[in-house]
């Protein structure tokens, strides 16, 4: 009976504008809810990705001198990570070849790394730059030991000690 009186009076069913305001106040508080959510797991994306990449790099170190022991080659320590005059290629087409097999391009985005001593002429210790959150985190490659490792130490003088634990544990 109604749908025969909406049809004579030329009405057609829709929506109220009370139901229009209620969706669009439930979207905008999922919204608000999600959006922070989302740029956390992004930091988190991308502390993971450095771990990831600090794993990768200290386990081509590590082969890179099981190879050179075994083929009796002097040092059994890489020297370099990578040409010491390059920002492009980090960690690959060093003196003692490839730590990792796709270098990476140095640049300053959040998950990026950036060679620090550009041009040292072999240097004991190479330092390099990893982005995260804003600033960055200092890594040091010792050519005598082999380590490729950050300051943990919790102080005044080094503010990101606690996402260097986070890239390194």
């Amino acid at each position: 009976m109604i749908k025969k009186l909406n049809k004579k009076a030329g009405f057609k069913p829709a929506f109220t504008m009370i139901e229009l305001i209620f969706v669009i106040v439930i979207l905008g508080v999922l919204a608000a809810v999600a959006i922070p959510r989302l740029a956390a797991s992004r930091d988190d994306a991308v502390l993971v990705k450095g771990k990831s990449q600090v794993s990768a790099i200290r386990s081509g170190i590590a082969m890179q001198r099981s190879r050179r022991l075994l083929e009796g080659t002097e040092p059994f320590i890489p020297r370099t990570l990578d040409v010491n005059n390059t920002t492009s290629n980090l960690f690959n087409r060093g003196e003692s070849g490839d730590i990792l097999e796709y270098g990476f391009v140095g640049a300053t985005n959040d998950g990026d790394w950036q060679k620090v001593d550009v041009g040292a002429a072999s240097p004991v210790n190479i330092r390099y730059r990893f982005y995260l959150e804003g600033t960055s985190v200092l890594f040091t490659y010792n050519s005598n030991t082999g380590t490729f490792d950050c300051n943990r130490t919790v102080g005044a003088a080094n503010p990101n000690a606690n996402l260097c634990s986070d890239l390194t544990n």
